[in-house]
């Protein structure tokens, strides 16, 4: 009788179909079955210990501003994260405790995450960026026992701590341990915690776009496992080296920050920079012999407009993430590069779910197909059916995926709207064409009606963003009397170009010249766009402005009517 693999050798057959597949789409959707995990699992004890031990590679290498640097190598990172979990149990840290880790690209952020998971305990990743109003909330909903925050962090944990065992890394704080306590600790094996596939791993915070942040919760699998996905997404192999632009704290930096390179045996690369500086950023990227690059639209924006003549070194990926990527970024690229940048879609809720994969004929406007292993459908929103054209991407519950969240966390009526009808429902909606490439439409809350059509605010922010005056767009409906609605943009402007009626003139008459007459922008505001603190523009809130206050004309607003040079 042979034996059953282990979960190791499950997990590590998964991983190398999937890198034998690269380039290779439709082979890598028939060929790939998600793992079956029996009996304890546990990713950092049964993967990354196991392909660390001994291993002399660079698995993390982080670049100051100031140009020093640090790098670990995969077995360092083993022991260390030892240490601190031998540390961290003797504070009382056990399985199924909530951690909440708030810390920047420091490498204490990753032996953290990793000693967490070796004790069976749950982390709770929450952004430096985060004010003091936002923690007792998140402390008290996601039950956090535990807290590890960089220093320059403590000081908004004040009167929040009772009953918490609170640690300081980076330095000494008043009440708060320090960090460097796991020091002396020894680097010999962890045991095993025992959890299973299914026990809870991870609690992540939704960004907040449309409402009150909802507290995602992840197993053992659907994020150590789930991420095999993403690997696919972003064409990541065994040695290459990955730079991805993603605040830690967010859903997206343990994405390719920390599962999908580490699934690869891949070294994760960080810039840490205060500013944004584009020269500086690929200067590191053509220099550290980065092959692989995620980064959002808005980056990619930002280093068009800069200068991409210098090429891009050793990159042979280049992927875009968070936002809907607009085609005008892709031929720039393309053209500059010989690159081709690759469109992809997913949620904190899942892993990656679509995307353009290496290798896949990129359609401009479309975000891809259906990734291995990810059963996705478009439902009608009407009729609650299936669509093969165009609806809200949704995953099919009848096969689901080990990739998605088991639900919102002490939000039932939450979790089951999201599980309706037997589909787990993105609220994005998309069309489908004949070879079963999704394009996107836009959130089920933004797209409106205009003179009886539909809108799509990102088909019309595409065309602004071509303009070099528009750095960022946001298009929201204005009421009118006559048309119900008008498409009205908000515009944040490129360094260079100031807010008068020439720029918007320019933009507008870009816009007319480039889009159907019924999807002209009427209205223009220069502005600066809300956002939630993981950088997305909050368009319900430009949207409450508009709804509030009906036939308000704002001071930087330039209407289509009152410009003759546009009827011309």
């Amino acid at each position: 009788m042979t034996a059953r693999p282990s979960n190791h050798e499950l997990y590590r057959g998964a991983r190398d179909r999937l890198v034998a597949r690269h380039g290779d789409h439709e082979g890598a959707v028939d060929d790939f079955d998600w793992p079956r995990l029996d009996g304890a699992f546990q990713w950092a004890h049964d993967w990354f210990d196991v392909i660390a031990d001994g291993e002399s590679r660079t698995a993390l290498r982080i670049v100051e501003e100031d140009g020093t640097e640090g790098a670990w190598s995969f077995d360092e990172l083993r022991r260390r994260s030892n240490r601190v979990a031998r540390w961290l149990s003797g504070l009382g840290v056990g399985r199924g405790d909530s951690v909440l880790i708030m810390l920047g690209n420091r490498v204490e952020l990753w032996e953290s995450m990793l000693a967490v998971m070796k004790l069976g305990a749950v982390i709770m990743p929450t952004t430096t960026a985060l004010g003091a109003v936002d923690l007792p909330d998140r402390l008290e909903r996601g039950d956090a026992r535990f807290v590890i925050a960089d220093v320059s962090c403590t000081g908004r944990f004040e009167g929040l701590l009772d009953g918490r065992t609170a640690v300081a890394v980076g330095g000494a704080a008043p009440g708060w341990l320090a960090f460097t306590g796991a020091d002396a600790a020894d680097d010999a094996p962890v045991e095993h915690p025992g959890t299973t596939a299914e026990d809870r791993l991870l609690l992540y915070f939704t960004s907040g776009t449309t409402s009150r942040p909802k507290l995602v919760e992840h197993t053992q699998a659907s994020y150590p496992v789930g991420h095999l996905s993403t690997m696919y997404r972003l064409g990541i192999r065994p040695g290459d080296v990955h730079l991805n632009i993603s605040s830690p704290g967010w859903a997206k930096h343990a994405w390719s920050c920390f599962f999908a390179p580490w699934i690869a045996g891949a070294t994760i690369f960080l810039h840490n920079y205060s500013r944004f500086d584009a020269a500086a950023l690929l200067g590191q990227i053509r220099d550290k012999g980065v092959t692989t690059f995620c980064a959002p639209p808005t980056v990619w924006r930002m280093l068009i407009k800069a200068d991409l003549s210098g090429g891009p070194g050793a990159l042979r990926e280049v992927i875009a993430a968070g936002e809907p990527l607009n085609p005008e970024i892709i031929e720039q690229v393309r053209a500059q590069w010989g690159l081709t940048l690759r469109d992809g879609f997913g949620q904190t809720e899942t892993t990656a779910s679509v995307g353009n994969t290496p290798g896949s004929v990129v359609k401009p406007g479309s975000m891809g197909r259906p990734l291995p292993g990810v059963p996705v459908v478009l439902v009608d929103e009407v009729t609650g059916e299936v669509s093969d054209t165009e609806g809200e991407i949704c995953i099919d519950l009848s096969r689901r995926p080990v990739s998605l969240m088991t639900g919102y966390l002490d939000m039932p009526e939450k979790t089951a709207d999201a599980m309706a009808g037997g589909f787990y429902h993105t609220g994005d909606t998309a069309t489908r064409d004949d070879e079963g490439y999704l394009f996107y439409v836009g959130r089920t809350d933004d797209v409106f009606k205009a003179s009886d059509y539909k809108v799509s605010p990102f088909e019309l922010e595409s065309v602004l963003v071509e303009h070099p005056a528009v750095l960022e767009a946001a298009v929201v409906p204005q009421p009118d009397p006559v048309r119900l609605a008008v498409p009205k943009a908000y515009v944040a402007l490129a360094p260079g170009h100031e807010p008068t009626r020439e720029t918007a003139v320019a933009i507008l008459t870009h816009a007319r010249d480039h889009l159907a007459p019924y999807l002209r922008v009427r209205r223009l505001e220069f502005a600066e766009l809300p956002k939630t603190i993981s950088g997305k523009i909050r368009r319900v809130e430009l949207r409450a402005r508009e709804r509030d206050a009906p036939g308000a004309v704002a001071q930087t607003e330039w209407r289509y009517e009152d410009l003759p040079e546009l009827r011309g």
